[in-house]
């Protein structure tokens, strides 16, 4: 049992500002910290995905906002793209911010609960100094007064009591069970969410371990093959076909070796030879595969 003192005074009831802000600090913030983690871990698996995959059609969307952009829009239109711009701005800041704001709230708690070891301040986190507030543990001469208090108000309620003596006799058993009850009440419930916080997380990792996929890293790429002492040399442009020297027009790509010539030219070369002209390693007609460019 602990009794909340203020710096003014020993002892005081809490007022109507230290409950805002308790619900500020304790409700508040940690709901607007847990949203600004979700949207920076969000973010930050983006950006991993795109530094893997590549980006994608990104650069096409790019392209089609910027005519987007172009085009007339009425003021209606404007005004809410105005407020989505906003919105992109202050979301980007957020996830910009939200390191730092994390590492320093992280340190200042640290600071104060060292601070509060070392018997160095009044004070084990920010809010209860904001507050002016702070937390100090009832002596037993304090437990005693309080035990008393709550025994001679139960006894005053007894003594109250009117009726028949059997209805006396009801309600003083109904009151005693509902006094035993309010006594176990706050053990019971710390066992209660204690059994009921084991049991979630008993449950959550077993179903985590049966269902979560097994992600690996992306494989590296294969060596590219070498070409061949006696293969035909690669041109130094990459647009020019090593066959007929000429800008590659209507891509095809030899899946043994990765070359990429014209369609016409190295079809025409693996029907003859049966093999890569670079790497003259067997590739077949049926291993060629055309290339298409997106549009």
């Amino acid at each position: 049992m602990g009794q909340l003192d203020s710096q003014s005074t020993l002892k005081t009831s809490i007022t109507r500002r230290h409950r805002y802000l308790s619900l500020l600090f304790l409700v508040g913030l940690p709901y607007l910290k847990s949203k600004a983690q979700g949207l920076y871990e969000s973010q930050s698996r983006n950006i991993n995905h795109a530094a893997m995959w590549g980006r994608g059609d990104a650069d096409q969307l790019d392209e089609d906002s910027l005519y987007a952009e172009r085009d007339p829009v009425s003021s209606s239109q404007s005004n809410e793209d105005a407020f989505h711009t906003f919105r992109d701005k202050l979301k980007n800041f957020l996830i910009r911010m939200y390191p730092w704001i994390h590492a320093t709230q992280e340190g200042l708690s640290f600071a104060y609960q060292l601070l509060y070891l070392l018997d160095a301040t009044h004070f084990y986190t920010p809010a209860l100094q904001i507050m002016g507030l702070h937390v100090c543990r009832a002596s037993g001469q304090e437990l005693m007064d309080a035990s008393s208090q709550i025994a001679e108000r139960r006894n005053r309620e007894f003594e109250r009591l009117r009726g028949p003596r059997l209805a006396q006799a009801f309600q003083r058993v109904a009151l005693k069970t509902l006094y035993n009850a309010l006594d176990f009440a706050q053990t019971g419930l710390i066992a209660s969410v204690f059994l009921f916080k084991m049991m979630e997380w008993w449950y959550q990792s077993a179903e985590e371990r049966v269902t979560a996929p097994t992600v690996y890293p992306a494989p590296p790429p294969p060596p590219a093959p070498k070409a061949a002492e006696k293969g035909i040399p690669l041109p130094k442009d990459r647009r020019i076909c090593p066959l007929c020297l000429k800008k590659r027009t209507n891509p095809a790509l030899v899946a043994s070796s990765g070359y990429v010539f014209c369609y016409p030219c190295i079809f025409s070369y693996a029907t003859q030879y049966n093999r890569c002209p670079i790497t003259l390693i067997p590739a077949a007609p049926n291993q060629i595969r055309r290339l298409f460019y997106d549009s």
